[in-house]
């Protein structure tokens, strides 16, 4: 049973609504609908990492939807539908500049003119496409990390760059399987290059702890992109649970200079739980449906 694409839609065009239902097979592809902007932005937040495809019409809050999904660090392929004729440029009196477009989300957003409404599918895998080989840096080709907003659209780019090997890994899904490269795999690594890796794991998964308890929003993404990471440099479990030890021995220590009690480290084991729950779930999709 190959897997199924999961499309956001956000469109009110009965034309596209109907082509959505006629054009996509059920069994290839389930559709979710956004019925109000607000709705649609929060169903995609808690979908964001299941989500393959967004379907936009042109629409005067549309501007603002694709803002705050890049505020909140939320890079999807999209295709934006238009009633007119070419696929070079979306309708300049609903976007008012496609540049405007493209700054408000990602230079990779795919137009659909109505006229091409039967080869939806083709489409879509081409949005697909043109995201994963979306730039690390979008576009730019030297980046200076010159201020705290260049940080931040850094780190954007970073998730967008992890985001991509996840739909890699997915599409595969409906083929033959996804494979990781062996030449990024940890035990390949040299000796400054493995050391830069877990050094990074380290400091991701001290990340996830320290706001494991908290109302965080941005919790569960620090989580896929830590166990993405470590599913693409075949980390083992035990290194994982290393990391772990390593860290709560560091609180244990701190806590013990301040006279406090040691016992809420226990609760951490659910977050190692967690953590390794979903790395051995990567692994185990990982492994091809014959065998």
């Amino acid at each position: 049973m190959h897997s199924q694409l999961l499309i956001g839609s956000f469109i009110q065009s009965p034309e596209l609504l109907q082509a959505l239902e006629t054009e996509l097979d059920a069994q290839s592809y389930r559709i979710h609908t956004g019925v109000s902007e607000e709705a649609f932005s929060q169903w995609v937040s808690r979908n964001r990492h299941r989500i393959d495809c967004l379907i936009l019409e042109p629409s005067a809050g549309l501007l603002a939807l694709l803002e705050s999904l890049q505020a909140k660090g939320i890079f999807l392929p999209a295709l934006f539908w238009s009633d007119t004729a070419s696929a070079s440029e979306p309708s300049s009196q609903s976007f008012g500049n496609s540049q405007d477009v493209a700054n408000a989300y990602h230079k990779a957003i795919l137009n659909l003119p109505s006229v091409d409404l039967p080869k939806l599918e083709h489409y879509i895998h081409q949005a697909i496409e043109q995201f994963l080989k979306l730039p690390h840096n979008n576009g730019d080709e030297n980046v200076e990390l010159t201020s705290l907003e260049d940080t931040h659209h850094f780190l954007l780019s970073l998730q967008q760059q992890r985001l991509a090997e996840k739909l890699k890994e997915r599409l595969g899904y409906l083929g033959v399987y996804y494979k990781r490269n062996p030449e990024g795999f940890l035990r390949n690594l040299s000796a400054s290059e493995r050391l830069q890796v877990l050094e990074k794991l380290r400091s991701d998964y001290r990340a996830i702890i320290l706001r494991y308890f908290v109302q965080d929003d941005t919790l569960n993404a620090k989580i896929d992109d830590f166990v993405n990471s470590g599913f693409f440099a075949d980390v083992s479990v035990s290194q994982i649970v290393e990391i772990h030890m390593e860290l709560m021995e560091s609180f244990s220590k701190q806590l013990k200079l301040e006279g406090r009690s040691e016992e809420i480290l226990l609760d951490y084991r659910l977050t190692l739980i967690d953590v390794i729950a979903h790395l051995c779930e990567m692994y185990r999709r990982s492994i091809p449906r014959n065998m």
